[in-house]
């Protein structure tokens, strides 16, 4: 079935005709019955309560029109009760299509050791009424549960994949035969993403950044050659992929990537009319710039009374989101793609984060995800590409995960804790008020902490019922390995020698390699094992730098 909501108008006119061909030969007047359908379809692009009423109005009333027929000139119309009820029918699945792609859909992430089932996740995700689910792989467990939901799905390809795919055929063959064809129609899969932010893992230039397109490419060789029709293919980005981005009139790709890479799969998006879809996360960016960023701009807040014009193209930004995708739009202009849409991959706010890391809290995460359904549901325009759309755009994420590697905001990006409960009310298909919401907390973050910050072994790792010794000891002599004189404290003799077990030292340890290194990537985790805090943990003699 086509996904109406991706379909031009022209598409629309040729069905259209396509359709009505088979009785226009018999009478003229069934030129009035897909006349009145045309003209519904187009109401689509302009309402839709409206819409519904007027379906019904057409074929259920006892108009004047259809009562004066005869029985014979209603069987040469060609459409009789039957074929209308067939019509509305088919209409209102397609017209279901198109209302799930104006609402936001919600990553589904699995990096956690204490996530619910996927049956559970699936009543969560029903329950703030997602207009789809991403996923970052193709679990079975995951697509079962989906099935026969209508719910539309984001399978992806994992990186470590593309090599093989992007040098053979019958590999993308069989990752398509065991991950997607078992599923489907069932699972409502519309897009296929192979890999995830590859060219920003410099890691991998060499290995596979060469072969992302030809991966891309040969998924969907093997998606036509099995006649899958419906199903869009690309990759994710995120915004490091722009050597500029401000103002948005400057918005360029990387030099690195910008015609070996991006350009052609910018050829192969437009030719399958797929989307170029982007990670795009203002909090990153009014975080650093917070004293020159307004958290209401960043926020997507409406009333916000701050706005940015950009001095090029006199342009007028009233929040930093379309700020952010129109530097890629015109990125995607100084290439020549101009007619590419832009689809947002991930976005969001995170919850809760480390001491050190401003604005992250409920409120704001709050506010920002329940203003970006508002903004889709209105048509999720920019002031460079002001055209209405309903390309997919997907929030992260569905749980805090646990077991994310990073600073502590990269384990706070739920809608829901893994128990389940909410850590803020949010409807994504945007038809909820703030006044119908529970009241939220005050956000009392959104300035620098100005107090002194240690990293310690995190409490729950310290109760006696935890045995990580092992891990621990892995991670203090990483620690102890780094840096200058990072463990000399806690060595014979040393100040911070007593008490002599793994949890005392590893404390000490990790303090003393995170105030080394927390200026230049170093954070506070060793996978879990550690947290920051504002209590001292000196003791004696014992000083833990700060």
């Amino acid at each position: 079935m086509m996904d109406w909501a991706e379909a031009d108008r022209n598409d629309l006119i040729l069905l259209l005709i396509l359709s009505g061909g088979f009785h226009l030969e018999r009478n003229f007047k069934v030129i009035f019955v897909f006349f009145n359908f045309a003209l519904y379809f187009l109401a689509f692009f302009f309402t839709s309560s409206s819409l519904i009423i007027s379906i019904f109005f057409h074929i259920f009333s006892d108009s004047p029109r259809r009562r004066d027929l005869s029985a014979e000139e209603a069987e040469n119309m060609g459409c009789d009760g039957t074929c209308y009820i067939l019509l509305m029918f088919v209409f209102f699945l397609t017209y279901s299509d198109a209302r799930l792609s104006s609402k936001v859909g919600i990553n589904y992430g699995k990096l956690g050791d204490n996530l619910p089932s996927p049956l559970v996740s699936r009543s969560l995700i029903d329950s703030i009424n997602s207009g789809g689910v991403k996923i970052y792989d193709a679990d079975p467990s995951i697509l079962k549960v989906l099935s026969n939901t209508n719910i539309p799905i984001s399978i992806m390809v994992p990186n470590q994949l593309i090599p093989a795919i992007g040098t053979n055929l019958s590999a993308a063959d069989q990752w398509v035969k065991t991950n997607l064809l078992p599923f489907i129609p069932d699972a409502r899969v519309r897009y296929l993403l192979v890999g995830n932010e590859i060219l920003s893992d410099y890691s991998i230039r060499n290995s596979t950044w060469g072969l992302l397109v030809p991966a891309i490419v040969n998924i969907k060789r093997v998606l036509t050659s099995l006649s899958v029709k419906d199903v869009k293919v690309g990759t994710t980005m995120a915004m490091d992929v722009l050597s500029a981005s401000f103002p948005p009139s400057a918005g360029e790709f990387r030099k690195d990537i910008a015609k070996d890479v991006v350009a052609p799969m910018l050829e192969f998006l437009r030719k399958t009319r797929s989307f170029f879809f982007i990670d795009a996360y203002p909090y990153f960016v009014w975080s650093e710039n917070w004293k020159s960023v307004s958290l209401e701009y960043a926020l997507l807040d409406p009333k916000a009374t701050t706005s940015y014009v950009d001095a090029g193209t006199k342009l007028v930004y009233k929040n930093m989101l379309e700020q952010m995708l129109d530097a890629v739009a015109f990125a995607m202009d100084k290439l020549g793609y101009s007619d590419v849409p832009i689809a947002i991959a991930e976005t969001g706010w995170p919850n809760a984060g480390d001491y050190d890391q401003i604005g992250a809290n409920p409120r704001n995460a709050a506010t920002y995800n329940r203003n970006l359904a508002r903004w889709v549901k209105a048509g999720k325009h920019t002031p460079a590409r002001p055209k209405k759309n309903k390309s997919p755009s997907f929030v992260f994420s569905l749980f805090n995960e646990n077991q994310k590697p990073g600073r502590g905001t990269e384990r706070h990006w739920g809608v829901f804790y893994p128990n389940g409960s909410h850590v803020y009310g949010l409807d994504l298909s945007g038809r909820t008020a703030d006044a119908e919401y529970p009241n939220l907390p005050p956000g009392k973050n959104n300035e620098p902490y100005k107090g002194k910050i240690w990293c310690v072994v995190a409490p729950e790792i310290r109760k006696p019922s935890v045995n990580v010794t092992a891990n621990l000891n892995g991670a203090l002599a990483y620690a102890c390995g780094q840096g200058n004189n990072t463990c000399d404290a806690i060595l014979e003799d040393g100040k911070c020698r007593e008490p002599n077990t793994v949890v005392a030292h590893a404390s000490y340890a990790f303090n003393s390699y995170w105030q080394q290194f927390r200026w230049s990537g170093g954070t506070c985790f060793f996978n879990g094992l550690a947290e920051q805090t504002v209590v001292d943990p000196s003791f004696g003699s014992c000083k833990y730098t700060a």
